[in-house]
């Protein structure tokens, strides 16, 4: 019996799979797929909303230089990426605020076992509503849990095994109270937030940790960093130590899901959203709809 994908709880969710759309949570890996049982699986996700899809050409490239980072076939062109991705989201109204994801993953094990044979590499693009949060702020403190150094896992690309880690992470935080917390590398500085790149600003300058091989170089992060300077204001990437942030003017996430949003406290101490943060996501705001959608 196929499973009933359009009684399980989900948003309205279109998915390219194999040749075809399919209408919500469509099944498409086994208990012996490679990508499902070994967690295998690398992905990208971008944003449509407003009428506009910020660098969706970026988020595309990114996910095939992950495979081939993860050792996978990017068997999807770019090309094709953006032209699926167009095709998907005229299937959802057309002021939906939508998540894009594609995915790649291997089917088989190579013997059956750890080792995943490139050449059965699956694709998948999967497109839902996911309406972007209100930046409200969130509280946040220090995670126990730490970032893999790049020998430990693969923190060169987006891969769904790393998750797991800021799960647990963002569930320990959450039983203390606070809606995130930041991640430390191995040697004690400052990496990133559960789930998106963190900024900081002390004194006039803004700072954000700088990319040292054990988190994501976000793509929503380089754009508010390139938007920053280009607006006159020092953004230093630099190595930081959890005190600086629980001295910090200011504090603010950047990342795909939320896109700029505040920190409203850390630990016990009361932040409130500034200038920095402000003019932030109104920069970034600002160029997401200079890019329109293609006709």
């Amino acid at each position: 019996m196929v499973p009933d994908t359009k009684s399980v709880s989900h948003s309205r969710t279109w998915t390219f799979f194999r040749g075809q759309w399919h209408e919500g949570n469509v099944p498409i890996m086994g208990p012996r797929t490679h990508g499902l049982w070994l967690a295998s699986t690398i992905f990208d996700g971008a944003r449509a909303f407003e009428g506009v899809m910020p660098d969706l050409d970026r988020h595309c490239a990114r996910v095939n230089q992950s495979a081939v980072n993860f050792g996978l076939k990017p068997v999807v062109d770019l090309d094709t990426w953006l032209g699926l991705v167009r095709e998907g989201i005229a299937r959802f109204p057309i002021n939906a605020e939508l998540y894009i994801r594609p995915m790649y993953w291997p089917q088989n094990g190579i013997g059956g076992g750890v080792l995943f044979d490139p050449e059965t590499t699956d694709w998948c693009l999967c497109i839902y509503e996911s309406p972007i949060p209100e930046p409200v702020g969130s509280a946040i403190t220090l995670s126990p849990f730490r970032r893999p150094t790049a020998e430990c896992a693969p923190a060169d690309v987006k891969a769904s095994c790393l998750y797991p880690n800021s799960s647990r992470a963002l569930r320990e935080a959450v039983s203390r109270g606070f809606q995130n917390c930041l991640m430390l590398d191995m040697l004690g500085n400052v990496t990133e937030f559960g789930n998106s790149n963190v900024f900081m600003a002390k004194d006039g300058v803004v700072f954000t940790p700088a990319p040292n091989g054990t988190f994501l170089n976000g793509i929503t992060r380089q754009r508010v960093i390139e938007l920053l300077r280009g607006d006159g204001i020092t953004v230093l990437e630099a190595t930081l130590r959890y005190s600086d942030f629980v001295t910090a003017d200011e504090i603010f996430s950047t990342g795909n899901f939320a896109k700029v949003a505040p920190v409203i406290r850390i630990d016990d101490r009361q932040l409130r959203p500034g200038r920095f943060y402000a003019r932030a996501r109104e920069l970034y705001w600002d160029f997401a709809h200079g890019v329109k959608l293609a006709a």
